[in-house]
């Protein structure tokens, strides 16, 4: 008598063993707890076998019997039910070893060890962003060009082009190194070339102009939404052409301060080459000050939460928009490249220039072996320009400086003979900019002998804006 689905339903544990037959060797199986499942009993090669089908409710009785109709046509074929689904469990298992998110991330770990650490956890985060969800359990050889292309629109759409394009470009690297492994077939993100828009051309923004560059100098000198230690960053990048985070990752044991010198470990370099950083007399100054806020410690700019050790990577493109500058009008690099533009301009050797901007070396076998080439001369660049640099940043702070009228000046002159000359500017060496500049006049206020008289009072108000 075949089975009902509610008899299979209401039918409840004993205490015993309880099988009951639907027909063609498929029966309900009960155990003494009330547990349910199908199994089917059959021959094959003239013995007898068992075959466990699934548990109950998750398989319905309807699915039991196309399962069993399923086995039959398996022995018509001479192949065993049993064997045909531990091979296919197999093949499922191997399927989930070669995943596009295991071989993904085995890819990462296998490589991140020749990237700076803050390109390793960029490319993780992207990839776990974007890909992974939509494709991470898809067996890497069932994955096609028109799916991955879907996701890639999706990033395209909203306005992050040179994502879209940075994701196949990983995408290709992950198919590749799965046909390596023999888990992949065929590179499918290839077929995408052209398939996306065309990324925005452009460089970082810069301001290379003296006179501008002089008014952002003096404005991040005056600048103090920011905390010190940012403040402290933003003013010494100027000074030392690196890149952001090379430079908030910097630790106190990479600083020689008796020889002026700054070496980055290869690790935390583009290039993964050792780079030297001779530090003019301005950085310098900066880096004493800073010295006394975090010197105890092992970061130069160090983060507000243990799980940031050190300012994030964006702080100080944070603090330009914070001073009113856009993205289309400066950025962190930006320092970088005005440096390149100047001191080409201004003649120095190109080597020097490039050299001293960590650029790439098209020989790795001379790279690994110059960081220190051109030290001597690079020193000099590098004074030379923190001079130019402070001459630029004090032009722009006496423009900066409230003017007395010709009125004023007039009344002023008819007390000069009273009270002589007024104090001449006083010249004075800053520590940090490591020039002569000139302080503002002293305020006639400020004179002992005109405090509280009556000529007093009136060079005051002579003078007054």
């Amino acid at each position: 008598m075949k089975l009902t689905d509610t008899f299979v339903k209401r039918k409840q544990g004993n205490g015993k063993v309880q099988k009951h037959s639907d027909g063609g060797g498929l029966f309900l199986y009960i155990t003494p707890e009330g547990k349910k499942s199908w199994r089917l009993a059959y021959r094959f090669l003239g013995k007898q076998k068992l075959l466990v089908i699934g548990p109950y409710p998750s398989i319905s009785l309807k699915d039991a019997r196309e399962r069993r109709t399923e086995a039959k046509r398996l022995l018509v074929d001479n192949i065993d039910p049993s064997v045909a689904k531990q091979s296919a469990k197999a093949a499922a298992a191997e399927a989930a070893k070669s995943s596009f998110e295991i071989i993904s991330r085995e890819w990462v770990v296998n490589y991140s060890n020749k990237w700076a650490p803050a390109t390793a956890s960029n490319v993780s985060w992207m990839m776990e962003k974007y890909i992974i969800p939509a494709l991470g359990k898809r067996p890497i050889k069932s994955i096609t060009a028109p799916e991955l292309l879907v996701i890639l629109r999706k990033v395209e759409s909203r306005g992050s082009i040179e994502t879209a394009h940075r994701l196949r470009s990983l995408c290709g690297r992950v198919f590749r190194y799965a046909i390596a492994t023999g888990r992949g077939e065929r590179d499918v993100a290839a077929d995408l070339l052209g398939a996306l828009m065309p990324p925005k051309e452009g460089h970082f923004a810069s301001i290379t102009d003296p006179k501008a560059l002089g008014k952002l100098l003096h404005e991040i000198d005056s600048f103090t939404l920011c905390g010190f230690v940012v403040h402290c960053a933003m003013k010494i990048i100027p000074y030392v052409f690196v890149r952001a985070n090379e430079l908030l990752r910097a630790e106190w044991t990479e600083f020689n301060f008796d020889e002026a010198e700054w070496r980055i470990p290869a690790e935390r370099m583009k290039m993964r080459r050792i780079h030297i950083v001779p530090l003019a007399r301005q950085p310098m100054a900066i880096l004493l000050k800073l010295h006394e806020f975090s010197g105890n410690g092992q970061y130069l700019f160090p983060g507000k939460w243990k799980t940031t050790p050190t300012l994030d990577s964006k702080s100080l493109l944070y603090t330009l928009r914070k001073m009113g500058y856009s993205s289309q009008q400066m950025s962190t690099h930006g320092f970088r490249a005005a440096a390149a533009t100047i001191l080409n301009e201004q003649g120095y050797n190109r080597d020097w220039i490039e050299r001293q901007l960590a650029h790439a070396e098209r020989n790795s076998i001379r790279a690994a072996y110059n960081y220190a080439e051109y030290l001597p001369e690079r020193r000099k660049m590098m004074q030379k320009y923190a001079d130019y640099l402070t001459k630029l940043k004090n032009e722009a702070r006496q423009e900066a400086m409230p003017t007395v009228s010709a009125a004023s000046l007039e009344k002023a002159a008819l007390l000069r003979p009273a009270f002589g000359p007024f104090p001449a500017r006083i010249t004075h060496k800053n520590e940090e900019n490591g020039t002569a500049a000139a302080s503002p006049p002293i305020a006639p206020a400020a004179l002992p002998e005109a405090a509280g008289s009556v000529k007093g009072k009136a060079l005051r108000a002579a003078t007054r804006p």
